[in-house]
Order: C-alpha cells, then structure tokens, then sequence
C-alpha cells in the first residue's frame, strides 16, 4: 500500500511543482496584456484568452498537489481536536464517500461533454480566438483523475496508519517525508 501511495503522491507532486509556474506566467501574459491594452492601445485576444486557459490549467491539474498537501479548506472544528486515529477515521470515509464519488461524476457527466466538444474541435468564438476549447475542457477529466489518485491515496494513507495505529497520522504526513 505505501508504494501506491508514493507512486500517486510523487506524480501529484511533480505535477504540482510543474504548474505551479503557470501562476507567474499567467501574472506576466497579464501585465503585458494590460500594458498592450492601455498603454498602447492594443487589444490581442489570443493573449487574453491564453489567461483563461493557464489560469484554468494550474487550478485543474494543482487540484490533486493541493490535497496532497492537505491545503484545501476544511471545516475542522471537530477534525482539529481529534486523535489521529478519529482524524484517519474521517480521511478514510471522506475519501470513499465523498471525495471519489464527486471525482467519478465529475468524469463521468462530463464524458459528453468533452467528447462533443473535441467531436466537432471546439474553438474560440472569437474569430482570431485560440482554438483550442476541446482540449482545455479535457482538464476536466485531467482534474477528475488527479484528484480521484489523491483521494486514494489519502484513504490507503489513513488505512495504514488505523493499521500500524500510527499517532502522528496527518492527511500529508507520509507524502511531505517521502516525496521529494
């Protein structure tokens, strides 16, 4: 189990590390499109639209890097007080009973979705607009996996850790001491 859990843990790391760049290079497309627009007075909509698309890139595919860090919002007035064991507990079930459900509707009412929209190569309606709609919209599938692996490895995290009765279990510990 810790070697599946390594094995999604350092891909969602990688993953993350990657993307996490698209941040800074949506900040600068942004200044420049700025200074294009109102210093110059330049309108260029590939630029504009390439925003949307980094900017929806680093949220799809950090999503998973994210949980793999333990940093989405939780609402932790129990969880924060709780023992490891009660807190693996609550990881374990989120994950199978919530978590992995809304990553499998995700992916599956998307299906149509996505498939029409690469079907007819969906693009900008924008007539000098990227067109590359079909393949930004795969990131939702992209999303749906990533975070669907994390899930796992977040419930096979908090199994060995109800197993080997580990009192230091956190939803990140074996992936912030093993991945690097």
């Amino acid at each position: 189990m810790k070697a599946i859990i390594a094995v999604i843990d350092g891909l969602n790391y990688r993953i993350g590390r990657a993307v996490m760049w698209l941040a800074v290079l949506t900040a600068l497309v942004q200044f420049a499109t700025v200074i294009l627009r109102y210093v110059f007075s330049i309108g260029f909509i590939p630029m504009q639209e390439s925003i949307w698309y980094m900017h929806a890139i680093l949220f799809m595919t950090g999503a998973g890097f994210t949980l793999l860090q333990d940093g989405h919002v939780r609402v932790d007035v129990l969880y924060r007080e709780a023992s490891p064991r009660k807190k693996a507990l609550v990881d374990l079930f989120g994950a199978l009973f919530l978590l992995l459900p809304v990553c499998v509707a995700a992916f599956w009412l998307s299906l149509g979705y996505v498939s029409n929209s690469w079907r007819i190569l969906e693009r900008s309606t924008e007539v000098s607009g990227l067109p590359l709609i079909f393949a930004l919209k795969t990131f939702i599938w992209v999303f749906a996996v990533l975070v669907g692996l994390q899930g796992v490895a977040m419930a096979l995290r908090a199994v060995v850790a109800l197993k080997e009765h580990d009192e230091t279990y956190s939803a990140a510990g074996i992936a912030r001491d093993s991945v690097h």
